[in-house]
C-alpha cells in the first residue's frame, strides 16, 4: 500500500518542465513572507485605530490597484517576456513594503496601498503567463497546480510566523514581507539568466494583427466563467478581513492562533493538491469547477455552528478540498481557451476577476458583519457556492471551442 501511495506522488511530479520547477521554487520564496495582507485589517482596526469599515475600504483600494494592474500586466506580457514583469513587480513590491510599514495616517496608507497593489499584482498574470509558456500543454493542469504547491507550502510558514510576529510587533511583518520579495526577484533573475528557458513573448516590433489574436472580451464563455470566478473570489478575499474577525469574535482566537488557521489550509494543499487533480485527469473539469465551488463557499458557511478549535479545523479542511478542485483546473481552462499572442490579456482579465472581488469583498463583507452580524455573512457564502454550482454545470454542457488539457471532459 505504502509503495502505490509512493507510486501515486512520483507520477502526480513526473515530466514537469524544468522551468515550471524554477518559476514554483522563485514562487516559494516570496510566499514564505507572505505576512502582510492576512493580518492587514487586524493592523489597522487594532493599531491604528481604522473601524472594521476603514479596514474594509483600506483593502478595498487594493483590489482597486488589483483591477489596473491586470490590465497593465496583460498588456505588457503579450509585449514582454512575462518573467521581466515578475522580476520587476517582485522588486518594487519588496520596496512597497518596506515604505508601508513605517506610514500611520489613514490617507498616506490609502495610497501607498494602492499603489503597492498595482505593482504587487502585475505578478499574478506575469506568472500565470509564464507557467502557460513553460508547461506542456497535457500536463498544464499540474504544472499550475505544482506553483499553487509552492504558494500554499509559502504560505504554510509566512502567516503561521506572521501571527507570532504580530503579537510581538506588527512592524516585523512589513520587513519580513519586504525582504521575501526582493530575495524573490533576485533569484528569478539568476535562475532565468539563459535565454530561451522560457518562451519568448511576442516582441513589440511585430504587426499589431499578430500581437493581438483574437479579443477575449468577445468569448461568451470565458467571460460567463469569470463571472463565476468572481463570485468566489468575494469568498476568498473574506479571509483576509472578516474571517479574522470572526475567528477572534466568535472563537475567541489570538492572532497566533489565526495564524494556524491559515496554516492548516495550506498544509493540507501541500500535501494533497498534487495527487487529487492528476487523479482527476479524466473528469469533465467544469463539473469540478461546480464541486470545488460549491464546497469551498460551504466550508465558510459552516464557520457559526461550531465553537472549538478542532470545528474550525474542519471547516478548513472542507474549503480546501474545494480550493484544489477549483484555482489550478479554472486557470489551466483559462490557458487552454487563450491563444498564445493573447494569453496575457486572458490572464489579466482572469485576474481582474480576482482584483475586482477584492474591491467588493471587504466592503460588502464588513458592511454584512457589522450590520448583520457574522452569521449572516457566512451564510451568505454558503448561498453562492449554490449559484456557483448551477452556473459551472450549466457552462459543462455549453459548447467549448477551446483544446482540452491534462482535465479534459469526458466523451458524451
Amino acid at each position: 500500500m505504502l509503495r502505490s501511495i509512493a507510486a501515486s506522488y512520483r507520477e502526480a511530479y513526473s515530466g514537469i518542465t524544468r522551468p515550471v520547477w524554477l518559476l514554483s521554487i522563485a514562487t516559494l520564496v516570496n510566499r514564505s513572507g507572505t505576512m502582510v495582507l492576512p493580518f492587514l485589517a487586524l493592523y489597522l482596526n487594532e493599531e491604528l485605530g481604522f473601524t472594521p469599515a476603514e479596514a474594509g475600504q483600506t483593502l478595498a483600494l487594493y483590489g482597486l490597484g488589483g483591477m489596473a494592474a491586470s490590465f497593465l500586466a496583460g498588456w505588457l506580457c503579450d509585449r514582454f517576456d512575462p518573467r521581466r514583469v515578475m522580476t520587476w513587480s517582485l522588486a518594487l513590491t519588496g520596496v512597497g513594503f518596506l515604505v508601508v510599514g513605517h506610514l500611520r495616517g489613514r490617507l498616506a496608507i490609502s495610497l501607498a496601498v494602492m499603489v503597492l497593489s498595482v505593482v504587487g499584482e502585475a505578478f499574478r498574470p506575469a506568472n500565470s503567463a509564464a507557467l502557460a509558456a513553460a508547461s506542456d500543454p497535457a500536463k498544464r493542469v499540474r504544472s499550475f497546480a505544482l506553483n499553487r504547491l509552492a504558494v500554499n507550502l509559502g504560505m504554510t510558514l509566512g502567516p503561521a510566523v506572521g501571527g507570532f510576529l504580530a503579537a510581538y510587533d506588527y512592524g516585523w511583518l512589513f520587513k519580513a514581507d519586504g525582504i521575501t520579495c526582493l530575495l524573490a526577484a533576485g533569484l528569478l533573475r539568476f535562475s532565468f539568466r539563459e535565454a530561451g528557458t522560457v518562451e519568448e513573448a511576442a516582441p513589440a516590433e511585430q504587426p499589431p494583427a499578430a500581437l493581438s489574436g483574437p479579443s477575449p472580451w468577445r468569448d461568451r464563455h470565458f467571460l460567463t466563467l469569470l463571472v463565476l470566478i468572481f463570485l468566489i473570489a468575494t469568498v476568498v478575499f473574506q479571509v483576509m478581513g472578516t474571517y479574522p474577525l470572526s475567528l477572534r469574535d466568535l472563537y475567541g482566537f489570538s492572532e497566533a492562533r489565526i495564524g494556524l488557521v491559515l496554516a492548516i489550509n495550506t498544509f493540507l494543499i501541500v500535501l494533497f493538491e498534487m495527487v487529487l487533480v492528476h487523479s482527476l485527469a479524466d473528469r469533465d473539469p467544469y463539473k469540478l469547477l461546480g464541486v470545488g465551488g460549491f464546497l469551498f463557499c460551504a466550508g465558510f458557511a459552516l464557520l457559526p455552528l461550531g465553537s472549538s478549535f478542532a470545528y474550525v479545523a474542519f471547516t478548513v479542511a472542507v474549503w480546501s478540498v474545494g480550493e484544489m478542485l477549483t484555482f489550478p483546473i479554472s486557470v489551466a481552462v483559462v490557458a487552454d481557451r487563450a491563444a498564445e499572442a493573447n494569453r496575457g490579456r486572458y490572464m489579466g482579465l482572469y485576474n481582474l476577476a480576482f482584483a475586482t472581488a477584492f474591491v467588493v469583498a471587504p466592503l460588502l463583507g464588513t458592511w454584512i458583519y457589522q450590520s448583520f452580524g457574522p452569521r449572516a455573512l457566512w451564510y451568505g457564502c454558503g448561498a453562492i457556492g449554490v449559484v456557483v454550482w448551477i452556473g459551472f454545470y450549466a457552462l459543462s454542457t455549453a459548447d467549448r471551442s477551446s483544446p482540452g488539457s491534462e482535465i479534459t471532459p469526458r466523451a458524451a
